[in-house]
């Protein structure tokens, strides 16, 4: 018998998109799930929520962008805004994780794929949240070992 793991959303919380990825039934892979319009945050935070609960996801894991040197600047404080008003919608838990270099990770990804660059916006939001959701998921099952 399979053991049936949390389901998750990943976000990557940016001022013009935001993007989302969601587990697979299993936990293993992490699943682009595309881009909200950010422009208005408090719409863009009803429909993470909305998102989390159409899914069935258990917990958000919401990209937490420090600082290199593991300070905390002014885009800390916008996604910890964005997470209270994602609060404001679902009592979905919420959880941060260090997303340092997701999005340039992301870009790297789509070069090597021969992506023109000009098309990357399309999608580097949603592979930045990707890339966040499947390194939590990676982190978790290390420490379990």
């Amino acid at each position: 018998m399979v053991k049936k793991t949390k389901k998750l959303l990943g976000v990557d919380f940016g001022m013009a998109r935001t993007g989302l990825a969601y587990s697979d039934d299993l936990g293993i892979f992490a699943i682009s799930m595309g881009n909200i319009k950010s422009y208005n945050v408090e719409k863009a935070a009803a429909e993470v929520a909305a998102k989390a609960v159409e899914i069935g996801a258990e917990t958000i894991i919401l990209g937490k962008p420090v600082n290199m040197d593991g300070s905390s600047g002014e885009k800390v404080s916008q996604v910890e805004a964005f997470a209270a008003l994602i609060s404001t919608h679902t009592n979905i838990p919420i959880e941060y994780y260090d997303e340092r270099l997701s999005t340039v990770s992301a870009h790297r990804l789509l070069c090597e794929s021969g992506l023109k660059t000009k098309k990357h916006k399309d999608v580097v939001d949603s592979l930045a949240a990707q890339i966040i959701l499947q390194s939590y998921m990676d982190s978790k099952k290390n420490s379990n070992k």
